[in-house]
Order: C-alpha cells, then structure tokens, then sequence
C-alpha cells in the first residue's frame, strides 16, 4: 500500500514539472512570436506621441491675410506767424517723406494777412509722420482725419479685370478660328465692348491704387490777423474840426448834385419863358378898350339942379 502511495505521489510530482516546463515553453514562444508586434505598435505609438508633441512645442506659423486697403484723408487749419515760411517747411516735409504738391493757391485777404492752401500727396507709411510735423508749424485750429477700407472693392475690381481679360481671350480665340465676315464682324464688337470694359476697369484699379498707396492733406495756412491802432474814444478840438470839414465837404458836394440834377430843367424852363416873352407875346393882338367913360356929375338929393330941398320937384312952363 505504501508502495502505491508512493508511486502515485511521484507520477503526480512528474506530471507537475512537464506541465509547468512546457508552459514556460509556450509563455517564453508567445512572447518571442508577440514581441516584434508589441514592439512595433509601441515604436509606432511612440512616434506618433513625438510627432504630437513636436507639432504642440513648434511654434504655430500666422495666417496670411490679403493686405488692406485704405483712403487716409486729412484737412488741417493751421494759424502761422509767416504764411509763406510755413508753406515752405510744409513743402520741404512733404519732399523728404517722398511725397509731392498736388495743388497751392495764396491770397492776401484785406492787405493785412495771408492765407494760403496747398494738398499735399504723401506716402501712406508716412502719413502719421508729416501730418504731426504740419500740426506743430503753427498754432493748430482744427483738424480732421478720415480713413475708409476699400479693401473689398479693390479685390473685386481684380476679380472683374482677370474675367474680362479671359473673356477678352476668348472672343480673340474665336476670331481666330472665324471663317465667315458676318461671324468676324459680330466678334470684332464683342472684343471692341469688352476692351473698353476691361479699360475701364483697368483705370479704377489706377485711381484706386494711387489713393491707397498716397494718403491726402489739405493744409490751410493763415496769417494772425493784424489789428489797427485804435484812436482814443473822446473827441478832440481837432477831431472835431475835421468832422465839420468833411461835413461842409459833403453839403457841398451834395449841393452840387443836387444843382446839376436841377440845372437842365432850370435851363428848359428860362429858354420857354425868352419864347413866351420875346417871340409869341408881341404877336398876339392887342385888345381895345371897351369901357364906358363914367358920367362927369352925379345927381344928390337937395341938389338945385334936380330939385333941392324944399323947392320940390321942378315945374315945366304952364304948370303951377
């Protein structure tokens, strides 16, 4: 019985180790036929891990915008001691900045003081530069600033100029390839329309880049206005001598206009009164007289004559 027990006890012991050898054998084969997988992946992780980590540390490269377009306009007022000093530094700064006069004009205003005003073309990377320079030549009066992006209208005057160039192209193509005369007339119209177009736009793209390329300033320029001397308020004997002169000066130049308004009608009136008098009065005829003589005695009463008083009436012969 022992015997067997021990038998029994070393087959199981046996059995334990070839089980446990083959296995380690299997483990040690499964990893070795896993490795150059595990390996891989982890090599490719890795990698990809580095790649993150290099794209997060590089430094990230800025977004290429279309540059702006911008119209800067300036006007500015300026008081100046020397118009003419001032005109000239404002010019000289314009010079230097690479900029030009586009338009001057100078007055005298009342024989007192100057004014003048010129538009100035300067560089628009110099346009902050010379406006601050024209500022401080003289006492600053008023000042305004303006800027307007056109950056849209500039990309779409491009946009148009590159498809009427194409379609420029294409009526040439045609006419190339065009056997007919009305076929070549009817594209000779087209290309003749949409040259003029493309023109056109070729001179806004012009206009629009030299206003965007040079900013404006208008600079006004004036000249303190010089005050007269002011007289004393209370007049004096003289001052007062010379009112009345230039008031008898004045009366009599107002007499005078007023007799030669007077003296054509005064002439006309004495030339009718010499005709009346000494032409047409003789002429007319003279009127008899045609008045009855008065009588030589008036009869009174009590007069002997006609009968006084108390005699009565007189009597004729035969009458008592």
């Amino acid at each position: 019985m022992r015997a067997r027990r021990t038998f029994a006890a070393l087959l199981l012991t046996a059995s334990l180790t070839v089980a446990g050898c083959s296995g380690g054998a299997s483990d040690d084969k499964g990893e070795s036929a896993a490795g150059p997988a595990a390996r891989e992946g982890a090599a490719g992780s890795a990698a990809d891990r580095a790649e993150s980590d290099a794209q997060h540390a590089a430094p990230k490269k800025p977004v290429s915008l279309a540059p702006a377009h911008i119209i800067r306009t300036a006007a500015l007022e300026v008081e100046v001691a020397d118009a003419q000093k001032a005109l000239a530094s404002a010019r000289s700064a314009v010079e230097t900045a690479g900029g030009h006069v586009a338009d001057e004009s100078t007055e005298r205003i009342d024989d007192t003081h100057v004014a003048s005003r010129v538009v100035l073309r300067v560089p628009q990377e110099k346009y902050d530069e010379v406006l601050s320079a024209l500022a401080g030549t003289g006492r600053l009066l008023s000042r305004k600033a303006d800027a307007k992006d056109v950056t849209d209208q500039v990309v779409d005057v491009e946009s148009r100029i590159a498809t009427q160039r194409a379609s420029v192209a294409r009526v040439r193509a045609l006419m190339d390839r065009a056997t007919k005369l009305g076929d070549i007339v009817a594209l000779e119209g087209q290309l003749s329309s949409r040259q003029a177009d493309l023109e056109s736009l070729l001179a806004q793209q012009a206009a629009l880049k030299d206003r965007t390329t040079l900013a404006t300033i208008t600079l006004s320029l004036s000249e303190k206005e010089k005050k007269e001397e002011q007289r004393d308020d209370d007049p004096g004997f003289l001052d007062a001598l010379g009112g009345g002169w230039d008031a008898l000066l004045a009366t009599g130049r107002w007499a005078g206009v007023v007799i030669g308004a007077v003296a054509p009608f005064a002439a006309v009136l004495v030339l009718l009164y010499a005709l009346w008098r000494w032409g047409v009065r003789p002429r007319l005829p003279r009127r008899a007289a045609t008045e009855p003589a008065a009588p030589a005695h008036l009869p009174w009463p009590g007069d002997g004559t006609a009968g006084g008083s108390g005699s009565g009436p007189a009597r004729g012969p035969g009458q008592d």
